[in-house]
């Protein structure tokens, strides 16, 4: 794990061949749980020869993949990666050793979203926030750096991307009151409303006081007032 976070670090690994990753993660969920025949077991090994036949030049030895994966390419590497885990993964036997290797795709997942939220690139953070699509759960570092970015970052569109990423945890009390504190913090009319209309639909009522702070502002257009007190009828 500690050599693919340096290699994405380095720029030897790019957000497209993590989409790769994500793509056989996707493929492996939906094999079949059958047990595993000796046909099967051949065209594995078989399938596994070729690979390695493809990437002769590199010297390496399978079972040693502290040494193997700095020897071959990232995309030769992951696809024999991709063949041994499926082959595990049919194997109910191997069910911790998929579960090992899905955890640290997970965990490259959200080290890449975070890393790309540091770049100035406002198109790599929205592919930063986009990731959060492919995590099955978000850890409160996620979350906490969608706050983050919500609350400021300096495009727009990111900020709009995060809010949209953090509405499938809103039952967290946590993210629940980190949005109600955002209401104040944001001078944007767009996320104003959408902020509105996110706390009417999971009936936040602790977001009545501060969306009043907003309606009290000079600066705070006309239009969004009335989209604001409008939402604020559902809750109070």
């Amino acid at each position: 794990m500690q050599l693919l976070e340096r290699m994405l670090e380095s720029g030897e690994v790019s957000i497209e061949q993590l989409g790769e990753v994500n793509a056989l993660q996707d493929k492996l969920e939906r094999i079949d749980h059958g047990s595993p025949s000796l046909r099967l077991d051949d065209h594995f090994y078989n399938m596994l020869a070729s690979e390695k036949q493809k990437a002769k030049k590199f010297t390496f030895s399978l079972p040693d993949w502290s040494s193997l994966l700095p020897k071959l390419s990232f995309a030769a590497t992951f696809t024999i990666l991709g063949f041994f885990m499926a082959y595990l993964f049919i194997n109910r036997t191997a069910t911790p050793e998929v579960r090992q290797l899905t955890d640290e795709v997970s965990d490259l997942k959200e080290m890449m979203m975070l890393s790309l939220l540091e770049k100035e690139s406002a198109t790599d953070r929205l592919r930063a926030v986009s990731l959060t699509d492919e995590m099955q759960e978000a850890s409160t570092a996620v979350t906490n750096a969608l706050i983050t970015t919500l609350n400021k970052d300096v495009n727009i569109n990111v900020r709009l991307a995060a809010l949209e990423a953090l509405k499938p945890y809103v039952g967290d009390s946590s993210v629940r009151m980190a949005l109600v504190k955002s209401i104040t913090r944001q001078e944007s009319p767009l996320i104003q409303v959408a902020l509105a209309e996110l706390m009417a639909a999971i009936q936040e009522k602790n977001a009545v006081k501060e969306f009043e702070k907003v309606l009290e502002r000079n600066d705070t257009p006309e239009e969004v007032k009335k989209r604001i007190q409008k939402n604020l009828e559902v809750l109070i």
